[in-house]
């Protein structure tokens, strides 16, 4: 029998992605051969902790999700559903965490947006947590110069970029700060980090990955594949067409 998990990784694939100029939603376009989705579940499931995956699609399309998810899907070990996402980001997470197992400790919030993280930073942020009971996620030096302006577009400062980091996810975080988050949630907050922040919590930051760029647009969509095409890692083992409910 497999263990029951202690991480959960909620992958959200529910927006529609419509600065990327395509027809479907951005987590069911195609990347190198398969859905973004698809790409984006490969890493998850070969992290070495077995976890819980909840995967979120606009409602029309979770059967197709539910394909996919089937697809990427290579241990039995791991448990996925796929269920209809919320309006906005914060809502599919809040969605989320109603499905989580009840043995679960630390919650992953993944973008399938991301689908080229590798499998490192989902088991690295997982074991920071698992570790240290603190929000983790990833992120990365900023190597531009910042300038602040005003509504006028006028530089008001330039910020000292030492003290930057340009974050990604998966965002790690203990999963009795992330419920009380969301059930005390009075607005939109751009991620999970900066919700439960906003209670108190600290949250850390360990190294991310430059292959985990977030695909917007067109351009960041053909720098996918050509990382893919050019990668060995993108032969990517057959799923095992077990069920996803």
């Amino acid at each position: 029998m497999n263990p029951a998990p202690r991480v959960a990784v909620v992958v959200l694939a529910a927006g529609t992605g419509r600065r990327l100029g395509q027809s479907e939603p951005k987590a069911f376009v195609n990347l190198a051969g398969k859905p973004i989705l698809g790409r984006a579940l490969e890493a998850v499931f070969a992290m070495v902790e077995p976890v819980q995956v909840i995967v979120t699609a606009p409602a029309a399309y979770v059967p197709l999700a539910r394909q996919v998810a089937a697809a990427a899907r290579a241990a039995e070990r791991h448990r996925v559903s796929v269920i209809a996402g919320g309006a906005t980001r914060q809502e599919s997470v809040r969605i989320s965490l109603a499905e989580l197992l009840d043995g679960v400790e630390v919650v992953l919030v993944h973008d399938a947006a991301r689908p080229l993280t590798p499998t490192v930073v989902f088991d690295a942020v997982a074991a920071e947590v698992l570790r240290t009971g603190v929000a983790v996620v990833p992120g990365l030096p900023v190597t531009d110069t910042i300038k602040r302006i005003d509504d006028d577009g006028v530089v008001v400062e330039t910020v000292d970029r030492d003290e930057l980091a340009a974050v990604q996810t998966p965002q790690a975080i203990p999963r009795t700060q992330l419920e009380r988050a969301h059930a005390a949630a009075g607005s939109d907050f751009t991620d999970d980090a900066a919700l439960v922040a906003s209670l108190g919590h600290p949250v850390a930051v360990i190294a991310g990955d430059r292959l985990s760029f977030k695909i917007t647009t067109a351009w960041e969509l053909r720098q996918a594949e050509s990382l893919v095409d050019r990668s060995p890692a993108s032969v990517i083992r057959v799923g095992t067409g077990v069920d996803v409910h």
